[in-house]
């Protein structure tokens, strides 16, 4: 049975380079705007390549912000899925937690509206606003908040997260964790770290867990 809490500590993740049909011009036309704002376009000289080189890095990272700074519906369906595994999470349905983890992927769908993406993204900038000293959350708990005993599915992402939070360093970092964790790893990771500062808070406050994720995680 699917549960974020492991009987092992979690392996270490195999990043695997998938070729998936498609996806290069699929990625294309979605750049093909931001390229076109660094002066790419179809006339392009592309023998240039140190010149168009620089100006993809920039739309590449460009795009990758954007996917991962999620703003009107996405953000609040991502807030919503959140809000639940967070209050799994404090009631101790982990199982639960994990479907639901389990149920996104990298495209919205009429049975999962939010995404890993968009998940990902505002669980890392939360966690980051909350660290800062008008964030909103009680002074000390983002700093003393830890993962809860035992072993957990992305519980070394989540550490590294809980370390560059504390920073305000986590969501600018989402490339780098990604690069070294895997997505899943981090989408369960920024799960894990965010329900864990979620019931951190509660403890430090005396309310219910579910009230503190309804009113911070949006």
């Amino acid at each position: 049975m699917t549960d974020l809490r492991l009987d092992a500590p979690e392996p270490p993740a195999l990043i695997a380079i998938r070729r998936q049909a498609g996806l290069a011009d699929e990625m294309w036309r979605e750049l093909a705007p931001l390229l076109a704002e660094e002066g790419i376009t179809a006339d392009t000289d592309l023998t240039d390549l140190p010149t168009l080189q620089s100006a993809l890095d920039r739309a590449v990272a460009r795009y990758n912000t954007a996917l991962f700074t999620p703003t009107g519906r996405a953000r609040t369906e991502a807030a919503a899925l959140l809000r639940q595994v967070a209050s799994c999470f404090a009631d101790g349905e982990t199982g639960h937690a994990a479907r639901l983890l389990d149920s996104l992927g990298p495209q919205a769908s009429q049975e999962q509206p939010a995404t890993s993406t968009a998940c990902i993204g505002l669980a890392l900038s939360l966690l980051d606003a909350w660290s800062a000293p008008a964030g909103g959350a009680p002074a000390g708990v983002p700093a003393g908040t830890a993962l809860p005993a035992g072993h957990w599915r992305g519980e070394r992402a989540a550490t590294d997260i809980l370390a560059l939070a504390r920073k305000g360093r986590a969501h600018r970092s989402h490339q780098r964790l990604i690069a070294q964790h895997g997505g899943r790893h981090v989408m369960d990771g920024a799960a894990l770290a965010l329900a864990a500062t979620v019931q951190a808070w509660a403890k430090h406050t005396g309310t219910p867990a579910a009230e503190i994720a309804e009113a911070a995680i949006g």
